[in-house]
């Protein structure tokens, strides 16, 4: 009699992990679609896409941060070890992938754009639901409040790097002075005053906050998909195939050896397995558009590293769970 294959428990949370993975992937790539039509009809030209990206830049991200810190209970399930290696190889990262891009790439927009699509992670939208789906509903608190932290760091640093690079040298007070002004950190100063003192939002403004801040990513890559132009995908395919492999490939295999040397296991482990090999932010091309820097770049990064990750994800997870890390 032919041998009865039985399935077993880690083939079973695999296939999950993908079928989860396909199922995030799906409405992004939806709005895209959404945004490519809507330009094809006419319904939307060059100009407005600019405008309306500026209008979720100045308008909706303030929201999207605030939201993303405002009740965040830091004090549960804190993990201070997680934290403060995420942030230190984070910043590590960065730091070395400056003086790569400064060499490869001589137009300081695109710099910007490059060094932001190497790191930074769609956590919440691929990331947590991930994490979720291996650990359990109940046991990702940690995971949540990476999100909290790491999230709004790299927002901030974003803030930086894109104003730094911006197409002209501003001097230092200048640009902390559009830094302070930024949107993005606007949200999170409100969001940051509201904790401290303890401030309660009423419901109706509460309600308010999180409608716009849902808004956000429907938005953003409706826009994207409306800007989406193959002829710079063309044109720029050596940056953004330098970025598609720092994002997907080189990050994770960086850190995550590193962290298993470290001693991190099961749910933290799993967290930075979603940290790190996470897509590229929708939120980049929208700061990257708004603030100067290569917007095409961004979006195109964005696009890709979405439909790449399916896999890449799926090869982490994969490769360290049979290594016993989770």
């Amino acid at each position: 009699m032919p041998r009865i294959h039985r399935i077993s428990h880690v083939e079973v949370v695999m296939v999950q992990n993908f079928w989860i993975c396909i199922n995030a992937v799906i409405p992004l790539m939806i709005y895209l679609i959404i945004g490519m039509l809507v330009k094809r009809v006419g319904l939307i030209n060059d100009d407005e896409v600019h405008r309306f990206n500026r209008l979720v830049f100045i308008v909706l991200f303030p929201p999207m941060m605030f939201e993303n810190l405002y009740g965040a209970k830091l004090s549960t399930a804190l993990s201070p070890r997680l934290i403060v290696f995420a942030l230190v190889f984070l910043l590590s990262y960065i730091a070395l992938s400056i003086p790569v891009v400064q060499k490869l790439e001589k137009k300081p927009e695109t710099r910007g754009a490059m060094i932001q699509a190497m790191y930074r992670s769609n956590f919440v939208l691929m990331g947590l639901p991930i994490a979720i789906n291996i650990c359990g509903a109940g046991n990702v608190s940690k995971t949540a409040i990476l999100v909290t932290i790491i999230v709004p760091t790299y927002n901030v640093l974003a803030v930086i790097i894109l104003e730094y690079y911006r197409g002209g040298r501003a001097s230092i007070s200048k640009m902390l002075r559009k830094i302070a002004t930024n949107p993005i950190i606007l949200g999170a100063v409100a969001a940051g005053i509201a904790i401290s003192l303890n401030i309660t939002v009423p419901k109706s403004i509460d309600r308010v906050v999180y409608s716009l801040s849902e808004c956000t990513t429907p938005m953003a890559m409706i826009l994207l998909g409306a800007s989406f132009n193959i002829k710079s995908v063309k044109s720029g395919r050596r940056n953004l195939s330098i970025s598609i492999i720092a994002k997907l490939i080189v990050l994770p295999a960086i850190g995550l050896p590193i962290a298993m040397l470290l001693g991190f296991r099961d749910v933290e482990f799993v967290s930075l397995i979603v940290m790190m090999a996470a897509p590229c932010s929708v939120s980049s091309y929208t700061m990257a558009e708004s603030m100067g820097s290569d917007g095409e770049l961004a979006g195109n990064a964005v696009i890709f590293t979405t439909g790449f990750s399916i896999l890449t994800i799926f090869g982490w997870l994969f490769l360290f769970k049979n290594m016993g890390m989770f």
